[in-house]
């Protein structure tokens, strides 16, 4: 047993978790699992997220107050292998880690907020494959207005998704910056945008389609044409990186 976590509150939340919980659980920590509203209850000291959703998911429900030692959290993301999960939970519950920090973004629809994302936000019409109209933004200037199935705006851990696929550029953790990039556009050399994260406006300007609001996987809910989606850097979410942690600007586990 580890005598610095003895009797500390650890929040575990994702699939596959059951060698963490034991892991945390062996270090003398008080383990709470369940729904994220669960978890922010408790008020955990320290948070393990473990899969690919589980940050995106501590992000949306407003839990993270705690540092978060991700465990196979996917690209882009400094985390442990789930194969060594038990050795990165020790070193993190015995102290022996430092920290990145990522930015959250707050997501306002016409002026009103409608959730939170740590990776990617995107407008796309509701039925696949079909076209229609979007402008971006930031500040008082426009960027581009095309006719496209959607457009997504990643932060630098989200820019190793969706964006990656299709090109986008991959932008480094700390920039400030966005990757935004049309999704399935109607032109055939689409261009691309680095944009800074703290202020990006997206409109949906036609009304042919539906079109839907993702934030992070998750789909919120329809956009009328016209109404501002506005980007904003609202917290930041503390991830703590243990020997052994890896990303793709990390390939080696150095932190």
């Amino acid at each position: 047993m580890s005598e610095s976590a003895a009797g500390t509150v650890v929040g575990v939340v994702g699939e596959d978790s059951d060698t963490v919980r034991a892991a945390v659980e062996a270090a003398g920590a008080e383990v709470v699992t369940g729904p994220p509203e669960t978890v922010r209850e408790a008020d955990p000291e320290r948070l393990v997220a473990v899969g690919p959703r589980s940050l995106s998911v501590l992000v949306a429900a407003d839990v993270p107050t705690a540092p978060v030692l991700p465990v196979d959290a996917g690209p882009g993301v400094p985390s442990v292998p789930l194969a060594d999960g038990e050795a990165g939970v020790e070193a993190f519950l015995a102290g022996a880690n430092g920290t990145v920090t990522e930015p959250v973004l707050d997501v306002a629809v016409d002026g009103q907020h409608r959730t939170r994302a740590l990776a990617d936000v995107m407008l796309v019409t509701a039925e696949p494959a079909r076209i229609s109209g979007y402008a971006v933004a930031t500040g008082e200037r426009a960027v581009a207005d095309f006719r496209a199935d959607g457009v997504v705006v990643a932060t630098p851990l989200g820019s190793h998704g969706y964006t990656s696929r299709v090109d986008g550029p991959t932008v480094a953790p700390g920039t400030g910056v966005a990757a935004v990039v049309p999704v399935a556009p109607f032109a055939t050399d689409p261009d691309h945008w680095v944009l800074p994260l703290s202020d990006v406006e997206l409109r949906v300007v036609r009304d042919e389609h539906a079109v839907e609001l993702h934030a992070d996987h998750r789909t919120v809910g329809t956009i009328p044409p016209g109404a501002p989606v506005s980007l904003s850097v609202a917290d930041h979410l503390t991830l703590a990186t243990v020997p052994g942690s890896q990303s793709v600007f990390d390939a080696d586990g150095d932190t």
